[in-house]
């Protein structure tokens, strides 16, 4: 009905609306020296999230009953040159609606939590600000119709996460490992970008309905770009959602990120961020459509990573660790589903594995406490009993299995020695270069140590 979506795109303003207003409400007393008390942050955290995630409940419903799939919210042309379109496009369809419903839930569930567990800690109201810029940042790249639209979102979630995982900085382990996520994603996001320039060079524009002929919505509709160039731009996302979802040869960060409070590992190494990349795969369905090839590269780098995923994750000593290379082998299987054709199975399978591995990580604290006790109380160690299968496996490829899976496969080393150390000296390049320019143009003291432009007013 024509006149239902006036009041889908009215309720789809206040799902967009919320989380900036979020934002403002807890970033700008913080900037101005006073922020917000712990009561007042939490009430005005869960009013903002329940009042979104109600709105995009009231879309779904709509949606559902009016029969509409696919409804843009907001669509302003940026920069308009010729051959050549930049759009800020917000979009409800199949695929963004649920991810963001998700987002909401989750995010609410988990500031819960971390308003008791981080009680009374020195940076409460720090940890509620970059949560504020996950929250805006999920919102954006669920609903974007355009990859501009969807790099904004991509930069706000990994911007957030890099803070979270250096949040105890007064310690010199987080702060590197924050540095070693954000390198990382750098090189992911180097990829996206160079994704966006290749669709901008094909179709003009980065608009995702605009790979799709006719006006069939997402999943359905026939690419409208060649075979072989939906391989150079699909190749590049590849690489983008790979590195955002720490795939393999990208898996080395993972653990890395762990230093972060409970909270923020849930939030976005189980339940959020980990899946961006699927989510971008599943927006670009239409590429991956009319490549082949790119199909048969997700579906094997899937199938490696869930494998490594899997031996990892039996061998860590910790539980964080341990949840966020079992969220590996998930992801990875999600990617392998994307990669055979499939759209709602890997969709519904996001938004089960979210909820599921958020529970783990949040619960976790809690499950070791209680393993001790129930240790003490039988006055012994629950180790886990030998399986029936393993006695079939030679004892020499156990111990290779072991050792590759408790050493991560090397995969840390190879990002230090390949990905972050060459991006840091790249840094410190740049930074002694500007240093350099501005020793250069800087006012220079004269023989009397007043500066130039002393003595040039004095003279004037």
């Amino acid at each position: 009905m024509p006149e239902i979506e006036p009041l889908i795109q009215s309720l789809g303003l206040v799902v967009i609306i919320a989380p900036s207003v979020l934002l403002c409400a807890l970033g700008i007393p913080s900037l101005l020296g006073r922020p917000l008390p712990e009561e007042w942050a939490h009430r005005v955290a869960q009013t903002v999230i329940w009042t979104g995630l109600l709105a995009a409940l009231a879309v779904l419903g709509l949606m559902l009953s009016t029969g509409n799939n696919h409804v843009m919210v907001v669509g302003r042309q940026w920069v308009h040159i010729p051959h050549y379109h930049f759009a800020i496009k917000l979009v409800f369809d199949r695929l963004s609606v649920p991810l963001v419903i998700l987002t909401f839930l989750l995010c609410g569930t988990i500031g819960a939590f971390a308003t008791r567990y981080l009680h009374r800690e020195p940076g409460f109201n720090r940890f509620f600000v970059l949560y504020s810029v996950f929250l805006l940042g999920m919102t954006v790249a669920s609903l974007a119709g355009t990859i501009e639209t969807l790099f904004a979102g991509w930069e706000l979630v990994g911007l957030s996460s890099a803070f979270l995982v250096a949040f105890y900085h007064e310690r010199r382990g987080p702060v590197n490992n924050g540095l070693h996520v954000w390198s990382v994603y750098r090189f992911s996001d180097a990829a996206l970008l160079i994704a966006s320039v290749v669709l901008h060079h094909l179709s003009g524009e980065g608009d995702f309905d605009r790979l799709i002929r006719g006006d069939a919505s997402w999943p359905f509709g026939a690419p409208t770009i060649s075979g072989s160039q939906a391989t150079m731009a699909g190749l590049l996302l590849v690489v983008a959602a790979a590195g955002k979802s720490a795939l393999i040869p990208f898996s080395g960060w993972l653990p890395r990120a762990m230093e972060g409070p409970t909270p923020s590992s849930a939030v976005f190494y189980g339940a959020l961020s980990v899946h961006l990349g699927a989510y971008l795969l599943l927006r670009a369905s239409p590429l991956l459509d009319a490549s082949p090839t790119t199909c048969v590269v997700i579906v094997i780098l899937g199938l490696v990573s869930a494998a490594f995923g899997s031996l990892a994750s039996r061998v860590q000593t910790d539980i964080k660790s341990a949840l966020s290379f079992a969220s590996l082998t998930q992801v990875g299987l999600i990617f392998v589903e994307i990669g055979l054709g499939m759209r709602y199975i890997p969709l519904v399978h996001i938004l089960g594995h979210a909820c599921w591995r958020a529970l783990q990580f949040l619960r976790a604290p809690t499950v070791l406490h209680d393993l001790r006790e129930l240790e003490n109380a039988v006055g012994g160690s629950l180790s886990g009993r030998r399986r029936s299968w393993e006695k079939w496996i030679p004892a020499d490829w156990q111990s290779w299995s072991y050792r590759f899976a408790f050493e991560r496969g090397g995969l840390d080393h190879c990002l230090l020695t390949w990905v972050v150390i060459p991006v840091w000296r790249m840094f410190e390049a740049c930074d002694r270069y500007e240093r350099n320019l501005l020793a250069d143009y800087s006012p220079k003291p004269t023989s009397d140590g007043q500066p130039w432009t002393r003595v040039l007013k004095d003279s004037q």
